[in-house]
């Protein structure tokens, strides 16, 4: 599937990815702090540029997505020099195809949105193998990759895509895929982890304990609990694993307990398990992470009221969604943010990129940040998208925001 926007007009012409939640603000397009003065230069349309933000509207024709054309020139790209090839590279088949969809339709909303005229995006299917995908890509002659969306097709794609030195904007959260030439879009755990656990620490909580799935997620976590206590001055009494396919939870919270009394207690999971642990840890102040954003089941359990977690600000997206479900008769994955993001991000880097030429990643590096749908974000030296965090509260059937996301970075 191939489109590219000029003059508002949309060109068809053939075929053509969190690792921990694969399950999706409408939103302000993402300038540089120091670059909003030169917007201009984008040619986005002057209704746009008054407010410096770009916010879907829900209203007006829906847009549906895009057809795929079919027979001898599927595997023929045009000619177009003028405009920046740009590889979308996500499932549209197998078991991770609806999200893979969601952050494709997303991408298209971008583009109509913006009525940019730069970019030809190109989506090539990872659910018939990634490598096969990328392989496509760099023949295709694009410069750059917006995805894949799980750490193996980070993987798998990096080793076609490095030697042709084409630089990934991924949709993964896998710190250990994040390498010069791989950039991680993903809300990374130990973010929230750092967030909720310097939230805790102001509101007066001084000893903290934790139980953490087993796996490379439960070690990534109790890693960030551990730096996040030792900074805040906190007590850690005890990190206890437990397994995700039986009801190990709770004896996983006895064993915190019997190791002292402790003011808090990280349930480092989804709401599944969070549900299941929660009535043994009476007494305490439960902590979460960014696993349990959206899910309505945490909102309406007694046993989880009073519980805070950090994530993504949800500011946006609830006219993100509804501009989604005009155009393409659903509702978006919340992860299909990222995919919009993507978008805009490229944009932003493309004032200053030459058709045809390689991709200026050091421009990616911009320590002011960029401010997305999901919130202010920038890039850290290893290529992982540090974001700007709001602290939630649960109780009475709701969660309600008690520490709002820094609108700016500090540095």
């Amino acid at each position: 599937m191939d489109r590219a926007y000029g003059s508002g007009k949309q060109m068809m012409t053939g075929n053509h990815s969190s690792d921990d939640a694969m399950a999706g603000n409408g939103g302000s397009p993402m300038w540089t702090r120091r670059g909003l003065g030169r917007l201009v230069a984008l040619s986005l349309p002057a209704a746009l540029l008054a407010g410096c933000a770009v916010i879907p509207k829900p209203g007006g024709q829906a847009t549906p997505p895009p057809p795929r054309e079919t027979g001898p020139q599927d595997n023929v790209l045009p000619s177009d020099s003028g405009r920046h090839r740009v590889a979308l590279l996500v499932p549209l088949s197998g078991p991770n195809a609806a999200v893979g969809q969601a952050i494709a339709n997303a991408t298209t909303m971008a583009l109509l949105d913006t009525n940019a005229q730069s970019l030809r995006i190109t989506t090539y299917d990872t659910g018939t193998g990634a490598g096969a995908a990328a392989s496509k890509a760099v023949l295709d002659g694009n410069r750059l990759i917006l995805g894949p969306l799980t750490s193996d097709d980070v993987q798998a794609v990096a080793a076609v895509a490095r030697p042709a030195k084409l630089p990934m904007i991924t949709y993964s959260n896998d710190i250990a895929a994040a390498d010069r030439d791989v950039f991680l879009l993903g809300q990374v755990p130990g973010q929230s982890i750092a967030r909720v656990i310097g939230y805790a620490k102001s509101q007066g909580i001084r000893t903290v304990g934790a139980i953490v799935p087993g796996g490379v997620y439960g070690q990534r976590v109790g890693a960030a609990l551990t730096d996040a206590a030792r900074a805040n001055g906190l007590t850690l009494t005890a990190i206890e694993a437990y397994d995700r396919g039986n009801t190990s939870a709770a004896s996983a919270v006895r064993r915190v307990r019997a190791k002292g009394a402790v003011d808090a207690l990280v349930i480092a999971d989804g709401a599944r398990i969070a549900l299941q642990a929660a009535p043994f840890a009476k007494g305490m102040r439960l902590i979460g992470t960014e696993l349990w954003s959206g899910d309505g089941a945490i909102a309406r359990s007694p046993a989880m009221k009073g519980a805070w977690f950090a994530a993504v600000s949800d500011e946006r997206f609830g006219r993100f969604e509804q501009s989604y479900r005009t155009r393409f008769g659903a509702a978006p994955a919340r992860i299909a943010t990222l995919g919009y993001d993507s978008v805009l991000l490229t944009l932003n880097i493309a004032r200053s990129w030459k058709p045809g030429t390689l991709f200026p990643t050091a421009k990616l590096y911009d320590r002011d940040g960029f401010i997305g749908m999901d919130g202010v974000f920038r890039f850290n030296a290893n290529g992982v998208a540090e974001r700007a965090l709001e602290v939630r509260q649960v109780g009475g059937g709701s969660v309600v925001t008690v520490a709002r996301a820094p609108a700016k970075f500090a540095n």
